[in-house]
């Protein structure tokens, strides 16, 4: 039996600066039977120590907190799904947080299912910007049933605040690998997806983030590289998902491309991922020409920008 109804999960490390935040939005919630769970990967700044004051005085929720080695997200997510006492998993990253709606919110959506709970893993609302700008894109009207996989064919795309029943996700345990501290969600998600879980997709905003320079959205092409073999297995999974071929290029193209700047054969990546040699080259070649136009079209932006400042500037004085 379930304690909670909603686990708000957050998985943090070194961001106690921006923990105060997503707690105030926590504290003005409209809905009350949660639980704050935090998994602390390993922090060294002193993200303990206020988490601990936090328990000591908060009255209107209960916060329960773990610290582990550093392992990455999906190890601390592993860890969360574990411990959660709640029907709902709601993961809500250290530096965001929520619309004072936004639980309220979960429940009634999740009510909406009613006896069809079986058949999905959870329900969805957007993810906006502190502007209100929204996160990736989405549809017209209140709601669409699909899989994670087949969103995109309804113009979902992009990060959105998915909430999960906790039951659902201790199925899907996040593959871990020796060494690396990175697995896109997507690897659990898809997964979930090619057994048939169904997902409501809401265009209610639950979740306002911030992508910063130093977050994880914002590591891009380093953390593939560096976090390799899990890199692989989500190409690999993709590829076997897709029945298009212009995401399969895209896919081999990138993962070549990621292959070759970590020094990595054609005759290696050609074994791991098991595709033909000369289409892995072909595609090489056009992603390394892409990936040169778009550093040239971001070279001739901040150029503008900085003309621009230059030319206010000027009129100024």
């Amino acid at each position: 039996m379930d304690k909670y109804k909603i686990t708000v999960f957050t998985p943090t490390y070194n961001r106690q600066r921006f923990l105060k935040r997503l707690y105030e939005s926590l504290c003005t919630q409209t809905y009350s039977d949660f639980e704050w769970l935090i998994v602390d990967d390993g922090s060294t700044d002193s993200t303990e120590e206020y988490i601990k004051k936090l328990i000591k005085s908060c009255d209107k929720f209960t916060i329960n907190y773990i610290k582990q080695p550093n392992g990455g997200k999906h190890r601390a997510i592993n860890k969360g799904i574990h411990m959660a006492k709640g029907e709902l998993f709601l993961i809500v990253d250290s530096d965001d947080y929520l619309t004072n709606q936004a639980l309220e919110k979960v429940v009634y959506w999740e009510n909406t299912l009613k006896n069809e709970k079986v058949k999905f893993s959870g329900i969805s609302g957007l993810r906006v910007k502190e502007t209100g700008e929204l996160i990736g894109t989405t549809f017209n009207g209140m709601y669409k049933d699909t899989t994670y996989i087949e969103r995109t064919k309804y113009g979902i795309t992009g990060d959105k605040s998915e909430v999960f029943y906790t039951e659902v996700m201790r199925k899907y345990p996040f593959p871990e690998f020796e060494g690396e501290k990175f697995l896109t969600e997507a690897v659990v998600w898809n997964r979930m997806a090619v057994d048939g879980y169904l997902m409501r997709w809401t265009n209610e905003p639950f979740y306002i983030c911030e992508y910063r320079e130093d977050g994880l959205t914002h590591q891009g092409q380093e953390k593939n590289k560096n976090n390799f073999e899990g890199f692989t297995l989500w190409c690999k999974e993709w590829l076997e998902y897709t029945n298009s071929w212009i995401l399969k290029c895209k896919i081999i193209g990138l993962y070549t491309w990621t292959g070759r700047n970590k020094g990595m054969s054609y005759k290696a990546l050609e074994d791991k991922l098991q595709v033909n040699r000369i289409l892995q080259i072909g595609l090489y070649m056009m992603t390394h020409l892409y990936k040169g136009i778009q550093y040239i079209k971001s070279c001739l932006n901040k150029l503008r920008r900085k003309n621009e400042h230059t030319f206010e500037n000027a009129n100024l004085d």
